[in-house]
């Protein structure tokens, strides 16, 4: 395992990380989960990603138990807020103040930790003054309960206002989290460059666009049982994907990943962690011989001439508008 500083900050983390979204506390069994974890650890994967939602909050609980007696200090543990948990009152959601302190207090207790290493906007508040978001966040870093600040699925617009702020307040934010691979590219013409002005790295979700980057899916054939296309919470991100002239495409890749000498999963790892503002790759897993095989792409460097073959396979099927960058 190869490591990257995340932003311009002291914070190294793993060049792959390990996420449980949908799999904790819904997809997979506790045990499984556990298993799931362990084998990230054993592969040398030290960052961990989560959010209060996922699961409705079961998913930092799972989490929690599975690094239970690790080494704190040889972690790093990402979760987020903004999006509803609970019983979904008028202040269970959002980037308001006070949800913002009683959702970090929450994760903490889930996650039995006394801080967490980057505290994450899940996506920007429209109706929430952005001054009172960051004095939150400010607020908890000052506390010693969250060491930085990110945020998922930003613009470019909205990181640089959140990064002005952050200025101003002495606080670290180095972080954006939004969703990235070799099919949408939606965050390089203006996320990527306003986050390498403010110093901030991209740890990104998807690299393997929810599974079909493994080839998996195939054209022409129902989508396989128990795959994110069958999961109520991934099944919109997988759904545009899974038409015959992508998934023909994405076929039309293995002779380049044999060429590299990878699988499909590891070149789309790979792809991913060749863009220089990318520190971090989260990768889910429902097995751990899933997480054993995708950690493989750690370190790999795809030649110029076979990033050409990639966009030639691809072509058309790639999605690059900056404006679909998701914002509620």
């Amino acid at each position: 395992m190869e490591f990257r500083r995340l932003g311009r900050s002291g914070l190294s983390v793993s060049e792959i990380s390990y996420g449980n979204w949908i799999t904790h506390g819904s997809q997979v069994e506790e045990d499984q989960a556990h298993a799931c974890v362990r084998a990230a650890l054993d592969a040398g994967i030290t960052t961990f990603d989560t959010a209060d939602v996922y699961a409705n909050t079961r998913a930092e609980e799972v989490l929690g138990r599975a690094l239970a007696g690790q080494r704190r200090e040889s972690l790093e543990i990402l979760t987020k807020v903004y999006w509803p948990t609970g019983p979904g009152g008028p202040n269970d959601r959002g980037l308001g103040r006070k949800h913002i302190l009683e959702s970090a207090h929450g994760s903490l207790r889930r996650l039995q930790t006394d801080y967490i290493d980057v505290y994450q906007a899940h996506r920007f508040d429209r109706t929430v003054p952005l001054e009172e978001t960051m004095l939150a966040f400010a607020d908890l870093v000052r506390q010693g309960k969250v060491l930085y600040i990110g945020v998922s699925e930003w613009t470019g617009e909205q990181i640089t206002r959140g990064a002005a702020l952050a200025r101003e307040l002495n606080v670290p934010f180095i972080s954006n989290q939004p969703q990235y691979s070799m099919l949408w590219r939606v965050i390089e013409s203006q996320v990527v460059p306003a986050s390498e002005r403010e110093g901030i790295s991209q740890v990104v979700f998807s690299p393997i666009a929810q599974g079909v980057l493994t080839g998996k899916y195939l054209p022409g054939q129902p989508v396989p049982a128990g795959s994110r296309a069958t999961d109520e919470s991934g099944k919109n991100f997988v759904q545009r994907w899974l038409r015959d002239d992508v998934l023909e495409r994405v076929q039309q890749l293995k002779p380049i990943a044999d060429e590299a000498g990878l699988s499909l999963a590891q070149l789309a790892v790979a792809w991913v962690l060749q863009n220089k503002n990318v520190a971090s790759a989260i990768i889910g897993a429902s097995r751990p011989e899933q997480v054993t095989e995708n950690v493989k792409a750690s370190g790999k460097v795809l030649e110029s001439d076979l990033l050409d073959k990639i966009d030639a396979v691809l072509d058309d099927a790639v999605i690059t508008d900056p404006r679909l960058t998701h914002t509620p």
